[in-house]
């Protein structure tokens, strides 16, 4: 059994225990951390408390962390745009609104859910819950994603994230008028010690490049092309809000006046271009803007 050590500090002071848990461990979901008070796994200062509790500065909060019973993957049948298979990998086209795969509360309508039922084997470096998995994109953005049918394909793979040298191109609408055409963006990135549910720019976080170039501008936005030296969690959402530039449309990182949208950031990834893990053959895919991403931009042209 795992056990996690949280200190409250003045960020989280006068949070209920479960909120504050939720915003320290935003891997797990609020049900979840409720169930594990609930079921007196959780111990403050060495007592257990209920989830309405009110954590004071300097309370040490224990959480016991049971063994994971291992899940079973439901397939569900799902009309996933499949844009390459072959024996060692598949490309899917991934649309906005699709989680990439399940987790603690919410086992069901991800796309590893539809993956599996589509697709006889995928690889299991990743354990159980994420089969094929070798990277990630956000449950709102769109687009490419490569996933490995076999363990040597997802090594493989892996190896090319970790070695950059996998090409990602993604499109984004941002808020504001960009002055320079091209540009670096080199700041490292961590979670926000004021807001553990998010990302930002903390010095001592882990290296991130994000390379952009203007594509068009219009009356408050800009389209941008963003290509991506490192992979880390919403890393362009977290670049151009930090050059002051945010995505059109993000929930978490954009203004409050935004773009009205059902489907969060705009942002979709365009272009993947990889080593073949067996053949060594390059290969590279392009997909178009979703449909509601086109509209927006065909109306911000007039």
């Amino acid at each position: 059994m795992e056990k996690l050590t949280i200190n409250i500090d003045e960020t989280s002071t006068g949070l209920r225990l479960d909120k504050a848990l939720s915003e320290s461990l935003p891997d797990m979901s609020r049900t979840y951390l409720q169930e594990l008070i609930t079921s007196r796994y959780v111990l403050v200062n060495g007592e257990k408390k209920k989830a309405k509790y009110t954590c004071q500065i300097n309370d040490e909060i224990v959480v016991a962390i049971p063994a994971p019973v291992e899940a079973e993957i439901v397939p569900e049948q799902m009309d996933l745009e499949i844009v390459y298979e072959d024996e060692d990998v598949i490309v899917v086209n991934k649309p906005s609104g699709l989680v990439v795969h399940p987790s603690s509360g919410n086992m069901t309508g991800t796309l590893v859910n539809g993956l599996v039922h589509q697709i006889k084997d995928l690889s299991g470096i990743n354990g159980v819950m994420r089969p094929g998995i070798v990277h990630r994109i956000d449950k709102d953005t769109s687009g490419l994603l490569m996933v490995a049918k076999n363990d040597m394909a997802h090594e493989s793979l892996a190896s090319q994230l970790r070695e950059k040298t996998v090409r990602r191109e993604y499109i984004a609408l941002v808020h504001g008028v960009l002055a320079h055409d091209k540009g670096v963006i080199e700041a490292p990135i961590a979670r926000d010690p004021k807001d553990r549910k998010r990302m930002a720019v903390v010095s001592g976080g882990k290296p991130a490049v994000t390379h952009f170039e203007v594509l068009k501008r219009f009356a408050g936005f800009t389209l941008v092309k963003c290509i991506l030296e490192t992979g880390r969690t919403h890393q362009i959402r977290v670049h151009m809000r930090y050059i002051e530039h945010p995505l059109a449309g993000d929930p978490i990182y954009g203004p409050r006046k935004t773009i009205k949208t059902d489907h969060g950031q705009f942002l979709h990834a365009k272009v993947i271009g990889f080593e073949h893990p067996k053949t060594g053959e390059h290969m590279s895919f392009d997909s178009e803007l979703p449909d509601y991403f086109t509209d927006i931009v065909n109306e911000l042209s007039k």
